[in-house]
Protein backbone atom coordinates (compact mmCIF):
# COMPACT_ATOMS: atom_id res chain seq x y z
CA UNK A 1 0.00 0.00 0.00
CA UNK A 2 2.83 2.44 0.84
CA UNK A 3 4.31 1.93 -2.62
CA UNK A 4 1.08 3.08 -4.26
CA UNK A 5 0.89 6.10 -1.98
CA UNK A 6 4.44 7.14 -2.89
CA UNK A 7 3.78 6.44 -6.57
CA UNK A 8 0.61 8.57 -6.50
CA UNK A 9 2.43 11.37 -4.69
CA UNK A 10 5.22 11.20 -7.25
CA UNK A 11 2.81 11.44 -10.20
CA UNK A 12 0.76 14.27 -8.70
CA UNK A 13 3.96 16.07 -7.73
CA UNK A 14 5.59 15.94 -11.13
CA UNK A 15 2.40 16.92 -12.96
CA UNK A 16 2.03 19.98 -10.72
CA UNK A 17 5.76 20.75 -10.92
CA UNK A 18 5.81 20.73 -14.70
CA UNK A 19 2.61 22.76 -14.85
CA UNK A 20 4.06 25.34 -12.49
CA UNK A 21 7.32 25.64 -14.42
CA UNK A 22 5.50 26.01 -17.75
CA UNK A 23 3.30 28.75 -16.32
CA UNK A 24 6.11 30.50 -14.45
CA UNK A 25 8.32 30.98 -17.50
CA UNK A 26 5.32 32.09 -19.56
CA UNK A 27 4.83 34.86 -16.96
CA UNK A 28 8.51 35.79 -17.50
CA UNK A 29 7.69 36.28 -21.20
CA UNK A 30 4.73 38.54 -20.37
CA UNK A 31 6.81 40.49 -17.86
CA UNK A 32 9.49 41.22 -20.46
CA UNK A 33 6.90 42.06 -23.12
CA UNK A 34 5.35 44.58 -20.71
CA UNK A 35 8.60 46.56 -20.98
CA UNK A 36 7.47 47.61 -24.47
CA UNK A 37 4.17 49.01 -23.16
CA UNK A 38 3.52 52.57 -22.11
CA UNK A 39 4.83 53.60 -18.70
CA UNK A 40 1.31 53.53 -17.24
CA UNK A 41 0.69 49.99 -18.49
CA UNK A 42 4.17 48.82 -17.47
CA UNK A 43 3.69 50.19 -13.93
CA UNK A 44 0.51 48.16 -13.60
CA UNK A 45 1.51 44.96 -15.40
CA UNK A 46 5.03 44.31 -14.11
CA UNK A 47 4.20 44.43 -10.38
CA UNK A 48 1.24 42.13 -11.06
CA UNK A 49 3.40 39.72 -13.06
CA UNK A 50 6.03 39.75 -10.31
CA UNK A 51 3.37 38.86 -7.73
CA UNK A 52 2.14 36.05 -9.97
CA UNK A 53 5.70 34.73 -10.40
CA UNK A 54 6.28 34.70 -6.65
CA UNK A 55 3.01 32.88 -5.98
CA UNK A 56 3.47 30.28 -8.71
CA UNK A 57 7.00 29.57 -7.53
CA UNK A 58 6.24 29.41 -3.80
CA UNK A 59 2.74 27.89 -3.86
CA UNK A 60 2.95 25.53 -6.84
CA UNK A 61 6.52 24.86 -7.97
CA UNK A 62 8.29 24.44 -4.62
CA UNK A 63 5.75 22.12 -2.94
CA UNK A 64 5.33 20.12 -6.17
CA UNK A 65 9.10 19.65 -6.49
CA UNK A 66 9.32 18.48 -2.87
CA UNK A 67 6.40 16.07 -3.31
CA UNK A 68 8.02 14.69 -6.49
CA UNK A 69 11.31 14.05 -4.69
CA UNK A 70 9.53 12.60 -1.63
CA UNK A 71 7.49 10.21 -3.76
CA UNK A 72 10.55 9.16 -5.74
CA UNK A 73 12.70 8.57 -2.66
CA UNK A 74 9.83 6.70 -1.01
CA UNK A 75 9.56 4.32 -3.96
CA UNK A 76 13.33 3.78 -4.05
CA UNK A 77 13.29 3.02 -0.32
CA UNK A 78 10.46 0.49 -0.71
CA UNK A 79 12.00 -1.21 -3.76
CA UNK A 80 15.37 -1.26 -2.03
CA UNK A 81 18.80 0.09 -2.79
CA UNK A 82 19.81 -3.13 -4.55
CA UNK A 83 17.00 -2.45 -7.02
CA UNK A 84 18.33 1.08 -7.47
CA UNK A 85 21.82 -0.21 -8.27
CA UNK A 86 20.48 -2.68 -10.85
CA UNK A 87 18.33 -0.20 -12.80
CA UNK A 88 20.46 2.04 -14.97
CA UNK A 89 17.42 3.84 -16.39
CA UNK A 90 16.72 5.17 -12.90
CA UNK A 91 20.21 6.64 -12.64
CA UNK A 92 19.61 8.62 -15.83
CA UNK A 93 16.13 9.63 -14.66
CA UNK A 94 17.50 10.86 -11.33
CA UNK A 95 20.22 12.81 -13.16
CA UNK A 96 17.54 14.45 -15.33
CA UNK A 97 15.47 15.31 -12.24
CA UNK A 98 18.57 16.84 -10.63
CA UNK A 99 19.08 18.95 -13.77
CA UNK A 100 15.42 19.93 -13.67
CA UNK A 101 15.84 20.96 -10.03
CA UNK A 102 18.74 23.19 -11.12
CA UNK A 103 16.46 24.70 -13.78
CA UNK A 104 13.84 25.23 -11.07
CA UNK A 105 16.38 27.09 -8.92
CA UNK A 106 17.50 29.13 -11.92
CA UNK A 107 13.88 30.24 -12.37
CA UNK A 108 13.87 31.55 -8.79
CA UNK A 109 17.03 33.50 -9.53
CA UNK A 110 15.48 34.86 -12.72
CA UNK A 111 12.48 36.17 -10.77
CA UNK A 112 14.92 38.34 -8.81
CA UNK A 113 16.69 39.47 -12.00
CA UNK A 114 13.35 40.59 -13.44
CA UNK A 115 12.46 42.47 -10.28
CA UNK A 116 15.90 44.15 -10.08
CA UNK A 117 15.91 45.09 -13.76
CA UNK A 118 18.96 42.92 -14.49
CA UNK A 119 17.16 40.31 -16.61
CA UNK A 120 18.98 39.84 -19.90
CA UNK A 121 16.85 37.33 -21.81
CA UNK A 122 14.57 38.55 -24.58
CA UNK A 123 10.93 37.40 -24.81
CA UNK A 124 12.03 35.05 -27.62
CA UNK A 125 14.81 33.56 -25.50
CA UNK A 126 12.32 33.12 -22.66
CA UNK A 127 9.95 31.32 -25.04
CA UNK A 128 12.82 28.93 -25.77
CA UNK A 129 13.50 28.61 -22.04
CA UNK A 130 9.82 27.71 -21.63
CA UNK A 131 10.42 24.60 -23.75
CA UNK A 132 13.17 23.23 -21.49
CA UNK A 133 10.69 21.42 -19.19
CA UNK A 134 9.17 19.83 -22.31
CA UNK A 135 12.54 18.23 -23.07
CA UNK A 136 12.89 17.01 -19.48
CA UNK A 137 9.35 15.64 -19.57
CA UNK A 138 9.98 13.84 -22.85
CA UNK A 139 13.16 12.12 -21.66
CA UNK A 140 11.98 11.34 -18.12
CA UNK A 141 8.72 9.76 -19.30
CA UNK A 142 10.53 7.64 -21.90
CA UNK A 143 12.91 6.31 -19.23
CA UNK A 144 10.09 5.71 -16.74
CA UNK A 145 7.98 3.80 -19.28
CA UNK A 146 10.68 1.77 -21.05
CA UNK A 147 12.98 1.42 -18.03
CA UNK A 148 16.02 -0.75 -18.81
CA UNK A 149 14.63 -1.26 -22.32
CA UNK A 150 15.48 2.37 -23.09
CA UNK A 151 18.87 2.95 -24.64
CA UNK A 152 20.16 6.08 -22.93
CA UNK A 153 22.07 7.34 -25.95
CA UNK A 154 19.07 6.90 -28.25
CA UNK A 155 16.62 8.55 -25.82
CA UNK A 156 18.92 11.50 -25.20
CA UNK A 157 19.55 11.83 -28.97
CA UNK A 158 15.81 11.79 -29.62
CA UNK A 159 15.36 14.40 -26.90
CA UNK A 160 18.02 16.57 -28.52
CA UNK A 161 16.31 16.14 -31.91
CA UNK A 162 12.97 17.01 -30.35
CA UNK A 163 14.62 20.11 -28.88
CA UNK A 164 15.79 21.16 -32.33
CA UNK A 165 12.23 20.73 -33.65
CA UNK A 166 10.88 22.86 -30.79
CA UNK A 167 13.49 25.53 -31.57
CA UNK A 168 12.57 25.57 -35.27
CA UNK A 169 8.87 25.72 -34.44
CA UNK A 170 9.48 28.62 -32.04
CA UNK A 171 11.48 30.49 -34.71
CA UNK A 172 8.69 29.88 -37.24
CA UNK A 173 6.07 31.11 -34.77
CA UNK A 174 8.16 34.23 -34.08
CA UNK A 175 8.16 35.03 -37.78
CA UNK A 176 4.39 34.69 -37.92
CA UNK A 177 3.96 36.94 -34.87
CA UNK A 178 6.29 39.58 -36.30
CA UNK A 179 4.53 39.60 -39.68
CA UNK A 180 1.22 40.57 -38.04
Amino acid sequence: MALYIFKALHIVGFVAWFSGLFYLVRIFVYYREAEDKSEVERNILQPQFHLMQQRVYKIICNPAMMITWLGGFGMIYIYGFEWLKENNWLHVKIALVVLMTIYHLYCKRYIMHLKNGTANLSPFQLRLMNEVPTLFLFAIVIFAVFRNGANSLIVLSLTFGFGILLFLFTKWYKKIRESK
